[in-house]
Formats: structure tokens, C-alpha cells, sequence
């Protein structure tokens, strides 16, 4: 409980100014909203070098962290906060900090916050869920989507198991990528493959899919914006717009909104793969 209080307490205090660790005003991509969730800053799995990264190259009008933010699950069972997830949160404030209207939905892992809804934390606004209206005129349900998860609604203690689990996957991964690195072979998500191969999570996705997608319906929206499951996509469930923005520990995408109301799936793993590739590419080219 104290660790919730010092930690939210952190959101409101002065930041270092980072200005000078933006990236070049030519190499900015600008949307009007973003939507990003499941970073799970305070656990060894959260990509927060790379979600700095694009915290640095991307800039938005309103920017949505759709829960699981924060990971206070695996914070009260041993702590762990190194300088690079201060520095995401850092980066957070000072974007608020810089007119960027940013809008927190808590989740699962970040239940604590569940209980300042309505309060306003160094320019952040904590909100149980969100309408947001494209430029183009749809209306957009934004939620964690924890409460469409069986598990986490009937047997909490079962997702806490699940969630031991999913650790080991990733520390198994983590071994299994710097491996790769040594070869030169690129990253690779053995969870994702898992989650992709494994008939009943393939299933739980499209379950989890189509009852969202429902309830968006019956609200009367034309389409959702949830995270939770860890899986990007964005299509058409019935006539209704239905995104997920993926998360920052496997798939390292988001969610935006272009100026006139497009959406996409932002891939940064392939963003920074082709900013690394492009140097290499010219040298082939001019040799």
C-alpha cells in the first residue's frame, strides 16, 4: 500500500527535462491520438528502452495509457524500478507537462489507481474508461478489457499463476533473444509464438474479441480501443471497429490516430529495424 502512495506521488513530482533527449523535429511522426497499454513498468519483461524510444519520435494531442501501466502485482512481490522505467515515466509527465492531454485507464496490474478516478496527477487524468471521437465522427470505447477476462473476474488467484508463468516464458525469452543477438538473428517472442500455436489461447482471443466487440455495440459506439490480452489488431467484428494496441513487452506496438481519423497499428520493432537497416542499406548503395 505504501509503494502505491510513493508511487503515485511520484506522477506529481518535478521531472528532469529531457528536451534534450528528443529526437529530431525531422524525424517526429505526429498523430492526434495515441493509445499505448501493457508496458508493465516494474517488472524485468517491459521493453521500456524501446518504449522510450518512441516516447522520443512520436507526438500526439492525446495520448492513452490503457492499464496495466504499472505493474503492482509483480512490484509487491519484489521490487524491482530501474532508471530507464523512471525515465518512460519522466517522459510521460513532461509530454503532459508540454500540452499533450494524457489520459490514464487503469487495468489489472494497476488496480490500485482504480481508486483516484477522477484525479488528476501531474497533468495525467485517471478515468475508469473513455468515449474518444475520431476527427472523422466515430465514437471509440476506450478500456483496459479486464473485465471480458473469466479468469480475472472468477479466480483472481488463477491469473496470478498464470501470470508466474508468463514471467518465466519471458525470462526464457530473454535468454533465448541475447542468443539470437550473438548470431545475428533478430527479435523473436517465444510467448507470441505460443500464444499463437496453442489452440485454446488462439481461441480465448477470438472470444475475447467478439464479446468486446459486442458490448461496444450494445453502448452504441462504432468501435473499442482495449489492451489486456497482449495481442495488436485492428479490424471490422460486425460492423464494429475493433483495436487492441498490443503491449510493450512482447510486440512493442500502439495504436494511432492520423488527422483525419485513420487508425493503424504502430509496429515500432520494424521502425527500429528499418532505422537500423537504413545506414546499412546506403553504405551497400554507394559502395
Amino acid at each position: 500500500m505504501q509503494r502505491d502512495a510513493a508511487f503515485l506521488q511520484a506522477w506529481a513530482a518535478p521531472s528532469a527535462d529531457l528536451a534534450g533527449d528528443d529526437a529530431p523535429r525531422e524525424h517526429k511522426r505526429h498523430y492526434r491520438s495515441v493509445w499505448i497499454s501493457d508496458l508493465h513498468l516494474g517488472t524485468p519483461g517491459c521493453q521500456a528502452k524501446a518504449l522510450l524510444d518512441f516516447l522520443k519520435h512520436v507526438e500526439c494531442e492525446t495520448l492513452f495509457l490503457v492499464g496495466d501501466i504499472v505493474d503492482g502485482w509483480q512490484l509487491r512481490r519484489s521490487w524491482y524500478w530501474p532508471q530507464a522505467h523512471n525515465d518512460v515515466v519522466q517522459k510521460i509527465l513532461r509530454k503532459a507537462r508540454k500540452g499533450t492531454r494524457v489520459i490514464f485507464i487503469p487495468g489489472n496490474h494497476d488496480e490500485f489507481a482504480r481508486k483516484y478516478v477522477g484525479h488528476n496527477f501531474g497533468g495525467i487524468d485517471v478515468a475508469e474508461e473513455w468515449v474518444h471521437e475520431t476527427a472523422d465522427g466515430q465514437k471509440l470505447w476506450v478500456m483496459h478489457g479486464d473485465y471480458f477476462d473469466g479468469v480475472i473476474q472468477c479466480a483472481k488467484w488463477l491469473a496470478h499463476v498464470g501470470d508466474s508463468l508468463y514471467e518465466f516464458t519471458l525470462k526464457l525469452n530473454r535468454y533465448l533473444n541475447s542468443l539470437r543477438a550473438r548470431m545475428g538473428l533478430p527479435y523473436w517472442s517465444l510467448s507470441k509464438y505460443l500464444k499463437l500455436k496453442v489452440k485454446r489461447a488462439v481461441n480465448f482471443i477470438g472470444d475475447f474479441e467478439a464479446a468486446v466487440a459486442r458490448e461496444a455495440r450494445r453502448r452504441g459506439v462504432q468501435g473499442v480501443v482495449c489492451g489486456h490480452i497482449h495481442h495488436a489488431e485492428l479490424r471490422e467484428i460486425d460492423g464494429i471497429t475493433y483495436a487492441n494496441d498490443g503491449d510493450w513487452v512482447e510486440s512493442l506496438t500502439a495504436l494511432g490516430e492520423q488527422a483525419d481519423g485513420r487508425l493503424e497499428i504502430i509496429d515500432w520493432a520494424e521502425q527500429m529495424r528499418a532505422r537500423h537497416l537504413a545506414p546499412v542499406a546506403v553504405a551497400e548503395v554507394a559502395a
